[in-house]
C-alpha cells in the first residue's frame, strides 16, 4: 500500500475544517452566480485579474486597466503570457506535472532569459525538488485537492527552484491544480488577487512557511484556505468588470 505524503495535513489543528469551509465558498459561487453567468469570457476576465494580481506582486508597478489595455510593464506581460496558455495545461498537469511545470516558467521566462534556460531548474537540488512537488501533484491523496495547491505554491516560491518567475510560476500552478483537481474547472475564482489583497499575511505566512517548522507550514495553510474563500468573492461572477 503506498504512503500518503500529504497525510498529515488532515492532522493539523484546524486545517480539514477550513479548507472545507474555503471549499463550500467556491462551491457556492460557482452554482448559485455561475450557473446561468459563466461564458469563455467570464474565464479570461478571471485569468486576466489573476495575471495583474500575480504580476503586481512579482513587483509589477502596472494597473488592472493598464493590463486589460495591452499596456502594462515587463511583468505584466509576463504574467498574461502565462495566463492565456493556463488551461490548455491541465491535462499536462494531471499527467505529466514536471512538463507542465517548466512550461510555465517557460512562458513567464519568454523573452528576459536564454532558450537554453526556460523551464530548467537552477540547479541538482532545485531539480529535486521539482520532481517532489511533480509527485506529490500524482500522489493518491485523502488531503483536499484545495490544500495540495497550497502547499505545491508555497514550495515553489519559497525554494525559487527556476532561475527567475518563480512567484508567477507557482501562483500560476495552484490556479491550475485548482482547475485540474475539479474544484474549479472552468477558472473563475481568483487565488492571485486573494493573495494581493492580503498581501501582507501572504507574505508572512510564506516566509513562515520557510522556516520549515510546523508552526509555520500550519500558519499558511490556515491562511491558503482564508485566501481560497477570498478568491472565490473576487470572481468576476461576483464583481462587476472594474
Amino acid at each position: 500500500m503506498s504512503v500518503d505524503p500529504l497525510a498529515w495535513l488532515v492532522s493539523l489543528e484546524g486545517v480539514p475544517s477550513a479548507f472545507a469551509g474555503a471549499r463550500d465558498g467556491i462551491d457556492a459561487v460557482l452554482r448559485d452566480r455561475g450557473l446561468r453567468r459563466t461564458s469563455p469570457e467570464m474565464t479570461a476576465e478571471s485569468l486576466l485579474r489573476g495575471a495583474h494580481a500575480s504580476a503586481v506582486l512579482e513587483g509589477s508597478a502596472s494597473t488592472l486597466a493598464e493590463v486589460r489595455a495591452g499596456e502594462g510593464d515587463e511583468i505584466s506581460v509576463d504574467a498574461v503570457r502565462v495566463s492565456t496558455e493556463l488551461l490548455a495545461l491541465v491535462p499536462v498537469v494531471r499527467r505529466t506535472p514536471l512538463q507542465a511545470l517548466a512550461r510555465l516558467h517557460a512562458l513567464a521566462g519568454h523573452g528576459s532569459l536564454p532558450a537554453d534556460r526556460l523551464g530548467r531548474p537552477r540547479d541538482a537540488e532545485s531539480a529535486g525538488l521539482l520532481r517532489t512537488v511533480s509527485d506529490l501533484i500524482t500522489a493518491t491523496t485523502e488531503a483536499p485537492a484545495l490544500a495540495l495547491a497550497a502547499v505545491v505554491h508555497a514550495e515553489l516560491v519559497v525554494n525559487a527552484p527556476f532561475p527567475s518567475h518563480n512567484g508567477i510560476v507557482a501562483r500560476a500552478a495552484e490556479r491550475l491544480l485548482v482547475a485540474a483537481k475539479g474544484v474549479d474547472e472552468k477558472s473563475l475564482v481568483v487565488p492571485e488577487a486573494a493573495h494581493l489583497a492580503l498581501r501582507a499575511e501572504y507574505e508572512s505566512n510564506l516566509r513562515g512557511y520557510s522556516s520549515g517548522k510546523s508552526s509555520g507550514i500550519h500558519s499558511w495553510l490556515l491562511y491558503a484556505a482564508e485566501a481560497y474563500a477570498a478568491a472565490a468573492e473576487a470572481s468576476p461572477l461576483v464583481r462587476a468588470a472594474e
